[in-house]
């Protein structure tokens, strides 16, 4: 491990001019690449004190051994050299988008004499134009069935083209009128050419003016009698229109825009990206990165325009030129250096570039099904890792070593606490027994002591509150059954031993008899100290206690004045994570409900004759305060208990709490209620 001191630049040898910089280590591999507007203040940031900077950056800084950088005259060459430098030397601490799985495109190979139409998966080619990518390779064979009736291209490989130019003979395709057969010479190169042309400018958005043409042409070839071509014509047309209905309309036409979304955690993003053109959505395409650095929402969308914009652009002249780089990049939020981002993607694509984060509308509906999307596939990302025996096995082996357990903790239990400025306190305690998550085991606490009022401590009297709850039943019940420490059961009345845990009433395991081998609290050092302090005062000795603090991931245990840092790799920490997470959703489902109910029961004060049954009954038989808000007199009578003259005081109570009409601001006039948009998956 290197002292980034050994390094240090010397004091104002740093230019202040826009830059890049390279961190090498010792071997003299580039392991970090990173551009600034001023390469002074920031590269006087990664030598300050290593207290003080972000985890991953102090295992950068004391990796590397030299550091150097190149002077550039603009942002806009900043970014471009520090594209050209990632790509060429893959340092590893840079942000790296990797697919999340591999999506196929519909590519043309227009550097071939006679150009194929084919599915294509994997990194781009020169002189290949793509158009996608797409979900799945049969929405492309599909699509392509459809197409081959009007622009009969090629489609076979270069072996089955070429034997079927020595033999004579075309593929079934050509006999049945889905390909020109340029093999055995119905259509010359050129014309071939033609096909595949207009195949590409109906697949640009340029359909409506094909559709057109062949209409204009159907309708010529009627006049002229010649009905077997104008009836093949009107068959084109209907096959268009069929494969134009398979792509969802979205925005108006003409739209051609790209919608980023992401979904993050402190280790992890995914990105959705919906790729519109002509209003309709052509393709949709994900990733999913490591956060090697300590990353915000604009950081991770300048990092994801230079690698995927940054590779795709061609030279002028090429097929498609241009194409991979919208007219408009809708993001969730803006990159530091937005002007000389927009710039750069300007420059890719030859014209300008709309780089924005959508306000209001069609396309701030369609970002956040964009983003829906992307918090789906982030949970289908950590599912599939987290249901791999071969992780869960290593995760549970890594907290055994950092934590210095004398086994792995087959059962861990977390406990989270949820609140709204200290009120409505409440908790949550999850189980995962072998990395998975046993949901009957599951319990909610609500703290009604004085660690749920204000003032009396916060979280951490809330932590010791309920892990005293916890352990106390723990040692109750474990006393009930008689178990001693280390014994394996216990005699029932007839003498027979019945296993520790055992109700021997019920035959079923007792609710709180089962220790766990970890418990895990929310939180840093004075929730552990909390949860301790706890345990000790029940006498519970025989339990492993972390906390996992939040800013940093950082495991805490107890009496230890630093905490437990593990890899942002580890599978260990990646378990603790996933415990941790599904605790937080555990507690703040049950915030929310008690919140709700606190709402009803302060909406209907001073209704006469409306007791805290009748709330009850109004709260479950219409689910929520909204729906309760908006119903009428007629419906709240429907609830049991409730009369006419009690229903129109609970109505006249809720009056001031329903929304008025929409109404348009320009022209005052009371809008209709509009149909939301169709989620596009």
């Amino acid at each position: 491990m290197a002292d980034p001191a050994s390094y240090r630049p010397a004091p104002g040898s740093i230019p202040e001019s826009p830059g890049v910089y390279r961190f090498r280590d010792a071997q003299g591999r580039v392991i970090y690449v990173g551009k600034a507007s001023s390469l002074r203040p920031r590269l006087s940031s990664y030598f300050q004190d290593l207290s003080n900077l972000h985890p991953r950056t102090q295992t950068m800084v004391t990796s590397a051994a030299a550091v150097e950088w190149t002077v550039v005259s603009t942002e806009v060459e900043a970014l471009q050299l520090e594209y050209s430098w990632i790509k060429e030397f893959d340092p590893r601490f840079n942000v790296k988008y990797r697919d999340d799985k591999s999506y196929p495109s519909l590519a043309v190979t227009l550097n071939e004499e006679f150009p194929r139409l084919q599915v294509m998966r994997g990194p781009k080619k020169k002189g290949v134009r793509y158009f996608g990518p797409y979900s799945h390779a049969w929405a492309i064979r599909e699509t392509l069935d459809l197409l081959l009736r009007v622009f009969p291209a090629r489609t076979c490989s270069a072996g089955v083209f070429k034997r079927a130019g020595q033999v004579g003979r075309p593929c079934l395709l050509g006999y049945i009128g889905k390909c020109s057969a340029p093999c055995v010479g119905r259509v010359s190169a050129d014309e071939h050419r033609q096909i595949v042309e207009d195949f590409c400018d109906f697949m640009a958005g340029q359909t409506t003016t094909y559709l057109r043409r062949l209409e204009k042409d159907m309708q010529v070839a009627a006049a002229n009698q010649e009905y077997e071509r104008a009836a093949r014509l009107r068959d084109d047309i209907k096959a268009l229109e069929r494969a134009m209905e398979k792509q969802s309309v979205v925005l108006g036409d003409g739209t051609d825009a790209d919608v980023v979304a992401f979904a993050e955690d402190p280790l992890e993003a995914a990105v959705q990206v919906f790729y519109v053109r002509g209003g309709r959505i052509r393709g949709q395409r994900g990733w999913v990165v490591d956060k090697v650095e300590d990353l915000t929402t604009g950081d991770l969308v300048e990092h994801f325009i230079q690698q995927v914009y940054g590779g795709s652009a061609a030279e002028p002249g090429d097929p498609g030129w241009g194409d991979s780089v919208p007219r408009e990049v809708l993001v969730p939020a803006m990159p530091p250096d937005a002007d000389a981002v927009q710039e750069w993607l300007t420059s890719l694509r030859g014209s300008h570039v709309d780089l924005r984060v959508p306000q209001r509308g069609d396309k701030r509906s369609l970002m956040e099904t964009v983003a829906r999307n992307a918090g789906q596939a982030l949970a289908l990302h950590k599912t599939r890792r987290g249901s791999d025996l071969t992780s869960r096995s290593v995760a549970l082996q890594e907290l055994q070593e950092a934590l210095g357990l004398d086994e792995a903790p087959l059962r861990i239990e977390c406990y989270d606490v949820s609140h709204l400025q200290e009120s409505d306190v409440v908790a949550s305690m999850v189980v995962f027994e072998d990395g998975l998550a046993r949901k009957s085991e599951y319990r909610r606490f609500v703290i009604k002591g004085r660690a749920g009022q204000a003032g009396s401590g916060g979280d951490v009297a809330s932590i010791h509150e309920v892990i005293s709850r916890r352990f106390r039943r723990y040692v109750e019940e474990r006393a009930e059954t008689g178990e001693v420490e280390g014994a394996t059961g216990y005699p029932d009345e007839a003498g027979t031993e019945v296993p520790a845990g055992i109700d021997p009433d019920t035959g079923r395991p007792k609710r709180f008899a089962y220790p766990p081998n970890l418990v895990v609290v929310d939180g840093g050092a004075p929730q552990v100290a909390a949860a301790q302090r706890a345990l000790d005062e029940l006498g519970v000795d025989d339990v492993a206690l972390c906390g996992l603090a939040k800013r940093l991931e950082e495991v805490w245990l107890p009496g230890n004045e630093h905490p437990v840092v593990l890899p942002r790799t580890s599978e260990g920490l990646y378990l603790l994570q996933r415990v941790r997470d599904e605790a937080h959703r555990f507690a703040i489902t049950l915030h929310r409900s008690r919140r709700s109910k606190g709402m009803t029961a302060s909406a209907l004060d001073g209704v006469p004759g409306l007791g805290e049954t009748r709330r009850t009954a109004l709260l479950k038989h219409f689910g929520s305060l909204k729906r309760l808000t908006a119903a009428t007199v007629d419906e709240l009578v429907q609830v049991p208990g409730i009369g006419r003259t009690t229903a129109e005081a609970i109505a006249a109570a809720l009056a001031d709490r329903r929304p008025g009409p929409a109404v348009n601001t320009a022209t005052g006039e009371i809008l209709d209620d509009v149909e939301p948009v169709e989620e596009v998956t």
